[in-house]
């Protein structure tokens, strides 16, 4: 049987990929009286073996976390609570934060805390709620970043306190577009009633609205810590 020659040359594939494949250099001729087909077989099994090598597919990421759902009974601070302490709302564990929400003893004091008590840790639920209602207000949720994105919490709000009006809040906060801005920010909320405000709502501030105070995190869970 006539043998078939060939010469292996590396060749790259394709782009982002490469293989190393048998160039076929010369194939003598064969006389018609000898049976040709194994050479030829084996030719071609040698050239069709050539198939470039891919490169492998990229992994793909954890799924994303879907936010807990805080009951509404305990909405929200019962469950910031519950992540940042277990709930403990007296917790002094020496890590620089204090009570259920964890708060750092520079924030307590800058946001009034004193007022009710020297250290957040010894002032009650009540108390540390109405302190934190005013961070909430001036810097929004992301002052506690682990917990708040564990229950979807995001951007600045305000909890209505009585005789409060859409028209005295947009100048606290120096709403551009006055209260007709907060309530179309809050009309999920609201309704078509602008004067509609209960005490205990969160009403959503904008990004832009003022006075806001320079960042003042929270402390991490006590599991983080």
């Amino acid at each position: 049987m006539p043998r078939v020659s060939l010469i292996r040359r590396s060749r790259t594939a394709g782009p982002g990929a490469s293989a190393t494949c048998p160039a076929l250099l010369a194939v003598p001729a064969v006389p018609a009286a000898v049976p040709a087909l194994p050479a030829l077989l084996a030719v071609l099994a040698l050239l069709t073996s050539c198939t470039p090598s891919r490169p492998p597919e990229p992994a793909p990421g954890p799924p994303a976390r879907a936010p807990r759902v805080c009951p509404p009974g305990q909405w929200p601070w019962e469950c910031v609570a519950e992540c940042e302490s277990s709930g403990r709302w007296h917790v002094n564990t020496g890590n620089g934060f204090y009570g259920g929400l964890q708060f750092k003893h520079s924030t307590w004091v800058a946001f009034g805390g004193p007022a009710h008590a020297a250290r957040a840790d010894l002032a009650t639920k009540r108390q540390q709620i109405l302190v934190a209602e005013k961070v909430l207000a001036s810097q929004g949720w992301g002052a506690w970043p682990v917990c708040s994105a564990r229950y979807g919490l995001k951007g600045r709000m305000h909890v209505v306190k009585r005789g409060e009006t859409l028209a005295a809040l947009a100048r606290k906060y120096r709403v551009t577009g006055g209260w007709r801005t907060l309530h179309g920010l809050n009309r999920s909320l609201l309704g078509d009633d602008p004067g509609r405000l209960v005490a205990g709502t969160f009403l959503r501030l904008p990004a832009a609205a003022g006075p806001k105070s320079a960042d003042e995190l929270f402390g991490p869970p006590l599991e983080e810590a």
